[in-house]
């Protein structure tokens, strides 16, 4: 009975490593909750699910269909409808546990809302109050004196430390939350783009109809966009032009994210970023990986490394950043040779003399730079399984390795116990 027992605790801590390793999805969560469809709807129009999916340490106070209310009523634009999301989005963890374990009986929990910047003073925050007979409600900071708490119904969801989804009876009001956004002011991105860094690049997204067209529809539901600095684009162009006018196109939506990364972000988070050529070309990845460098932003395409320079504009929903070098994909360029596994020692050889090295053996030999035509758009793309292990996130790596740990230490309490 003892074995089992040590066993069952093995098995439960090693299934929860493996959630925190692999992360989680608030859509596919909520998903398989049909009673939480319009909020789990409302997630993905906001773009707020993206943004609680990058998160660690976050609850996430959801409302069933039959209480949304005004919510779901249309009376909101989709700008106010995020504020007042961000509103039920707590930027820390709260288990039920941990709910009905309160200091003093309650306390204060700063929400997306505060966090954004948006909430003046402390109205983004929510207090949480544990009643009699273990009742817990949530309220607004700046809820009027009239408004009735919304109470906990019940946990939906929880990944111990990181992930809380609670049920709550009603959306909570907040005033400053409720108020109307003013919409974001007309955007010419070549105008943007030609004033600040980035004119040879915004002179190729000119020139290409199409993918003009397609960044710029994108940019008001959400846009990250990466220009190469003139410099770079200049050193560029030779391989830019030998592209196919579908290699040309491709490479210039890989600069696109669809999706809003405030700088803020980007410094505070990695992995792997999906870009609007990953949507355009089927059966192609086309993404990146984003990390940092103390305070530097690194964008690695695995056949080159990028750098953002400067900041043209961040603001919700459109951020456009400079960047030192123009990417490149590995689905149209190879991969750097650094990635490839250094090669076994030799056996040693008896001596042979010297020859004199040819004129061609040399010129392979020497090393190629980042404009060498090892690079070429006509070279053969790497496979797609080892682009895939070598496109691994380092996020994604270091949860698997804290996932190890945690299972490891699991095993070792059990048998000693």
């Amino acid at each position: 009975m003892d074995v089992l027992r040590r066993l069952a605790v093995v098995a439960v801590v090693v299934a929860a490593a493996a959630v925190a390793a692999e992360g989680y999805n608030i859509t596919k969560i909520l998903a398989e909750h049909p009673e939480y469809s319009q909020f789990n709807k409302l997630l993905t129009e906001t773009r707020l699910a993206g943004d609680i999916n990058r998160r660690r340490t976050i609850t996430v106070l959801v409302v069933a269909n039959g209480d949304m209310g005004a919510l779901s009523a249309g009376h909101y634009t989709l700008p106010t409808l995020r504020h007042i999301l961000e509103m039920h989005i707590l930027v820390d963890y709260y288990g039920a546990k941990k709910l009905h374990q309160l200091a003093r009986g309650d306390t204060a929990s700063s929400s997306m809302f505060q966090e954004s910047g948006s909430a003046p003073g402390t109205t983004g925050y929510v207090n949480i109050t544990q009643h009699r007979g273990g009742r817990v409600s949530f309220t607004a900071e700046d809820a009027a004196d009239s408004a009735t708490p919304s109470s906990f119904v019940k946990s939906v969801k929880e990944i111990p430390y990181d992930l809380a989804v609670l049920q709550i009876s009603k959306p909570l009001s907040s005033p400053e939350a409720e108020a109307p956004v003013a919409p974001p002011a007309p955007v010419n991105l070549t105008e943007l783009l030609s004033k600040k860094y980035c004119k040879s690049f915004a002179g190729l997204l000119a020139a290409n109809a199409d993918v003009y067209s397609n960044i710029n529809a994108t940019k008001d539901n959400g846009l990250t966009l990466f220009c190469p600095v003139d410099a770079a684009v200049d050193a560029f162009m030779p391989k830019y032009k030998n592209l196919t006018a579908k290699g040309k196109a491709a490479i210039l939506l890989y600069h696109a994210v669809p999706d809003y990364y405030s700088l803020q972000l980007l410094k505070s988070n990695s992995g792997k970023v999906s870009t609007l050529a990953t949507a355009s070309v089927a059966k192609k990845d086309y993404s990146y990986d984003v990390s940092n460098d103390r305070d530097n932003v690194l964008l690695d395409t695995k056949v080159n490394t990028a750098s953002v320079t400067a900041t043209v504009k961040d603001a919700d929903p459109l951020a456009v950043y400079a960047i030192s070098k123009f990417l490149q994909p590995m689905e149209l360029f190879k991969v750097t040779e650094d990635l490839a596994p250094a090669p076994a020692p030799e056996s040693p050889k008896k001596k042979t003399k010297k020859k004199k090295p040819s004129t061609t053996s040399a010129a392979a030999a020497a090393p190629s730079d980042d404009s060498s035509a090892a690079d070429s758009p006509d070279g053969t793309p790497a496979d797609d399984d080892v682009a895939d292990k070598a496109g691994a996130a380092p996020s994604v790596l270091a949860r698997w390795v804290t996932a190890a740990a945690m299972a490891a230490t699991a095993l070792a309490l059990a048998l000693a116990a």
